[in-house]
């Protein structure tokens, strides 16, 4: 076995180099020959004005016959007006069982779930939050922000899972269905908004519907994952005796899927939240709302007291969905769970009968601590005193200012001063060394497409943010992750920290770079900055782990250095951990990004809010489906490393 594996390691990266340095000479010949002519006709670096679509007519005409025919065409009457109204009425139901229950049962409710599935202390760290979201005087946009992120959970999960089902149990359905979801992967959260806008107008039910659409991804891919990877030998075992392919799904491939199918849930529970939370643009209302109005105003404080319980709920879903599936199989057996679930239920009766005959059923106004004043005054203080005027380092203004005048401005006129045609060559260069002629030619045309679309501009300008913020993270992230890897002690240190921050929804890392850093680009990419390092940190830190100790082991034996040990043995095997890493980074921060049109960030981000406020449709959809194309392109730039390293590994 030896003898076999062994020469692996060194003739895969040596076919790898030689098949990069083929693609190099035919780069260089491809662009000799190409560059002089297109230089002649196309010199400047504007989008050709005779290959650009305007979309805004048909764009505008499509808007104004979906809005004209919403209320008597029987597509809207029969198809989706039914389905707006079951969205309406499961959270009106929803909403109003909260309500009935009280603070009192619902705090209780979520602290017996919590006690049943992951223990004491999760319970009482439960039953905390739900009463910090109380005392911040949040209690009813918590419960309409839960009531829309029940529907719209269980109505992802289900569509989610069935989707994964059928890619699951057909390798035809999975080839469908892969592309799609990859695509759907990369999406910035703002590109689903505007679609279901269109046909579903301004309200509860888009942003349930824009949820479940941006949540129910993961839940597939990990149920596909999931029946897929179930052991061979079981389901063999299972054949044996007969069974029916029902029987078999039922008792061996979904029983040996658990796991997977609890993390499907996990993921898409933090999905939901965090699209729950930004669809408060379209009318969701909620928690998200109150932070969107307080931004909006510049109101810190009121945008702090609604964050809060949004990364509190966040937190406490992550951890007990968490903890369920680290104890999943557990005390399964016997009449003990019945028994707990029904002691869980007649005690929340319990509790809410007590509260409403008590008359406390409504939180009570005496018992609410409002921080805006404070945060404000102390916001107010840091303008005073570390937004400028620092002594030596300057302050937070300062140094936004010199990022965007040093860093954005230049990166974004260097972009825009390229001939066009040569950043469609920079693309499919950088895709073709990295994938194959398919993966260059995919990202070619999606960055093609934004040119017709007439958002060349535009769209460069929110990728020099996208740049600019991944060197930034990559830098930071690379370095904490290399100290996290090579010290238990910072690993521990960073392990809390990069768990809460992981678990915030986009939309709360707005409010401190707006307190700080005032409204431009600059905060923009430094909440992008901010939202993608804990996924560069621990998957950097997690791949440096993992590198072969036998390696690690003959470099010391060798004498190598600490540092040599690094950098020649620990970071090139834990490239395909890297590139992911990268991969990853990209895709955050181009969802940041987008977002950061809500405080003064511009481009695409800003044209797709604009069209939201505004109800010009035609601009945001053009800015979206070109949000689309960016995020395609990026990740195939990115992406296709990662595939390939695993396949030569």
């Amino acid at each position: 076995m030896a003898t076999l594996t062994t020469p692996a390691p060194r003739t895969v990266p040596a076919v790898l180099k030689r098949r990069t340095t083929h693609k190099l000479i035919a780069l260089t010949v491809l662009a000799a020959v190409l560059v002089p002519p297109v230089h002649i006709h196309w010199a400047g670096g504007a989008w050709p004005q005779a290959l650009t679509v305007d979309l805004s007519n048909p764009l505008g005409s499509a808007s104004d016959w979906i809005i004209d025919n919403r209320d008597s065409h029987p597509l809207f009457l029969y198809f989706f007006g039914h389905v707006s109204n079951a969205v309406v009425i499961s959270v009106r139901s929803v909403y109003l069982s909260l309500l009935a229950a009280g603070w009192a049962g619902v705090t209780a409710a979520a602290a017996l779930i919590a006690w049943r599935v992951a223990g004491a202390r999760l319970a009482l760290g439960t039953a905390a939050a739900f009463l910090a979201c109380g005392l911040l005087g949040m209690w009813v946009p918590t419960m309409q922000t839960l009531a829309l992120m029940v529907v719209a959970v269980f109505a992802s999960v289900a569509v989610g899972a069935l989707l994964g089902l059928a890619a699951g149990l057909s390798d035809r359905m999975d080839r469908v269905l892969r592309p799609v979801l990859d695509t759907m992967q990369v999406l910035p959260a703002f590109a689903y908004l505007l679609p279901v806008v269109l046909v579903f107008g301004i309200g509860v039910p888009a942003a349930v519907l824009a949820t479940v659409i941006y949540a129910a991804p993961p839940m597939a891919r990990l149920t596909a994952l999931g029946l897929r990877g179930a052991d061979k030998e079981v389901l063999e075992a299972v054949d044996s005796l007969g069974a029916t392919a029902r029987q078999r799904l039922l008792t061996a491939r979904v029983p040996l899927a658990r796991k997977e199918l609890l993390l499907g849930v996990n993921q898409t529970i933090m999905m939901a939240l965090s699209m729950a939370v930004i669809a408060s643009v379209i009318g969701a209302g909620g928690l998200g709302d109150r932070v969107y109005q307080a931004l909006a105003s510049v109101d810190v404080g009121a945008a702090l007291a609604a964050g809060i319980p949004i990364v509190l709920l966040a937190v406490v879903l992550d951890r007990v969905t968490g903890a369920a599936g680290e104890r999943l199989g557990q005390d399964q057996h016997g009449p003990r769970p019945w028994l707990h679930a029904a002691a869980a239920a007649a005690a929340t009766v319990v509790v809410a009968l007590a509260a409403r005959l008590a008359g406390r059923l409504d939180w009570p106004t005496g018992w609410t601590v409002g921080i805006a004043g404070p945060v404000n005054r102390a916001v107010d203080w840091m303008t005073a005193h570390l937004y400028s005027g620092v002594p030596y380092v300057g302050g937070t203004a300062d140094w936004a200012g010199r990022f965007t005048t040093w860093v954005l401005d230049p990166v974004r006129s260097g972009l825009q001063w390229l001939p066009w045609w040569s950043v469609l060559l920079i693309v499919a260069a950088l895709a073709w060394l990295i994938g194959t002629w398919r993966t260059a030619l995919t990202a070619v045309l999606a960055m093609a497409a934004i040119g017709v679309l007439g958002v060349w501009k535009p769209s460069l300008d929110t990728l020099s943010q996208v740049l600019a913020a991944v060197a930034v993270t990559l830098v930071l992230g690379f370095a904490t992750g290399i100290a996290a890897a090579r010290s238990d002690r910072v690993e521990r240190l960073l392990r809390p920290v990069l768990d809460v921050f992981q678990t915030m929804p986009q939309f709360v890392y707005l409010i401190p770079v707006v307190a700080l850093f005032g409204v431009g680009r600059a905060p923009a990419v430094a909440a992008a900055v901010v939202y993608a390092l804990p996924a560069v940190v621990r998957i950097t830190a997690q791949g440096l782990r993992q590198v072969d100790p036998a390696a690690l082991e003959s470099a010391r034996s060798l004498g190598a250095t600490s540092g040599q040990q690094l950098l020649q043995v620990q970071l090139p095997l834990a490239r395909p951990a890297l590139l992911l890493a990268v991969n990853q980074g990209v895709v955050l921060v181009l969802a940041v990004v987008i977002i950061g049109g809500l405080v003064g960030g511009g481009a695409l981000g800003y044209d797709v809010v604009f069209g939201l406020a505004q109800g010009d449709l035609a601009t945001g959809l053009v800015a979206g489906i070109a949000i689309v194309c960016l995020g395609l392109m990026l990740d195939r730039v990115t992406q296709p490393t990662q595939r390939r390293a695993k396949k030569g590994a």
